[in-house]
């Protein structure tokens, strides 16, 4: 047998199986640089008109000025404050009758309140589904850094939101940069810890922001917190 088939392959299919390889290297790693250094900015989000007067109805129910949130924005609706002719505020009767204690944005709405930061909206992006609260964030490095100097970082995460046996659930799933998990050790040990559970045993943020909390769910698509009254 010719040495060419020695090992089962012709001359010609070895070199076929060798241009392929070097063609695939290619190919991935141009997509790696290409998405991972070279990372394009993100398209901000636009609401349609209906869209913004709900999310505008939204902040008022919050007692947030719209134009204050999203200066940048397109916005349909008033403001949550009244003023006199002068300009001044109006104080008005403390009431919780008829107030709302629920929040509920959508995923376009979200990335539309940070729309409202021109700069911000190209940069970092959220999405919600099944529990899960991604989000990506585009960091520039800056050019005279001797490391990846000029380069765009690509950071992604996850953020597990539920709320299970009387209690709101707050669950680090990860952070990875350039498509590379961050270990756990360089995350505090944080990683798959409910934040919740492990800090809100004494006084301070975590202890009470769980009993302040009813529920609270992540759909795709959706983000709904009921408050305690």
């Amino acid at each position: 047998m010719s040495s060419d088939r020695s090992n089962g392959y012709s001359g010609r299919q070895v070199l076929l199986f060798v241009l392929t390889a070097v063609v695939l290297t290619i190919g991935l790693t141009f997509w790696y640089v290409r998405t991972y250094l070279y990372a394009s900015e993100f398209e901000p989000v636009e609401l349609s008109v209906k869209e913004q007067h709900s999310l505008d109805g939204k902040l008022i129910d919050l007692g947030l000025d719209p134009v204050d949130v999203m200066p940048d924005a397109r916005r349909s609706a008033g403001t949550p404050d009244r003023f006199d002719k002068d300009g001044r505020l109006i104080a008005e009767r403390y009431s919780e009758a008829g107030a709302s204690r629920e929040i509920h944005l959508t995923e376009k709405e979200l990335n539309a309140l940070i729309a409202g930061n021109a700069d911000l909206a190209r940069r970092f992006a959220i999405d919600l589904s099944g529990n899960l609260a991604s989000a990506k964030l585009l960091v520039p490095v800056d050019p005279d850094f001797p490391i990846m100097g000029g380069k765009t970082l690509r950071v992604t995460a996850g953020l597990e939101l539920d709320y299970r046996d009387t209690a709101p659930v707050v669950i680090l799933r990860g952070v990875s940069v350039m498509g590379v998990p961050v270990p756990n050790a360089w995350l505090g040990n944080l990683k798959n810890v409910d934040l919740v559970d492990q800090f809100g045993g004494s006084a301070g943020f975590w202890r009470g922001f769980a009993d302040g909390v009813e529920s609270i769910e992540v759909r795709d698509g959706e983000l709904q917190i009921l408050l305690k009254e």
